[in-house]
């Protein structure tokens, strides 16, 4: 143990987490490693947690749904990218698929559209077959279904 860390007391760890989630929505894996960081003991954690969720400090759900909707429009992420950022912080499915239900259909097209476009417009490679490839690589990698990335590649190269 180190000599400067300072050790908390639960009410101190519970008013840190309490500020700690009102800068923005944290899920729960965030918090715990956030516990874990003041060395809290499970006992502890349990309790802070309880209570975060209990004043509405810690809400998986309004995570998952600002989560999405931040992704989606400041990043441009697809469903397939998204789904997986909030799998790997341990949101559950059903809290995952509540929170895709925050993009809009027609946005979500438009935005694809947009983002092939620009890509389109940037992409140097003289060989129709290579840039063709190096699009849809790239709205993949974005988390873009692939059935919709054909379907808006092959709109895109026609225009």
């Amino acid at each position: 143990m180190k000599e400067n860390q300072k050790s908390y007391s639960v009410k101190e760890a519970t008013v840190k987490l309490m500020q700690y989630c009102a800068y923005r929505d944290r899920c729960h894996k965030e918090v715990e490693e956030k516990l874990t960081e003041l060395r809290m003991i499970p006992a502890a954690k349990e309790q802070i947690i309880i209570q975060l969720m209990q004043e509405d400090f810690l809400n998986e759900e309004r995570f998952a749904r600002s989560f999405v909707r931040g992704k989606f429009r400041i990043k441009k992420w697809g469903k397939i990218k998204i789904t997986q950022e909030l799998k790997s912080k341990e949101v559950s499915a059903p809290i995952i698929k509540l929170g895709l239900t925050e993009i809009d259909k027609q946005k979500y097209i438009a935005t694809l559209y947009d983002i092939a476009e620009k890509k389109l417009e940037q992409l140097k490679e003289p060989n129709p077959y290579k840039k063709k490839r190096k699009l849809i690589e790239f709205l993949l990698r974005r988390g873009y279904e692939s059935a919709l990335v054909y379907d808006v590649v092959n709109e895109v190269l026609k225009s």
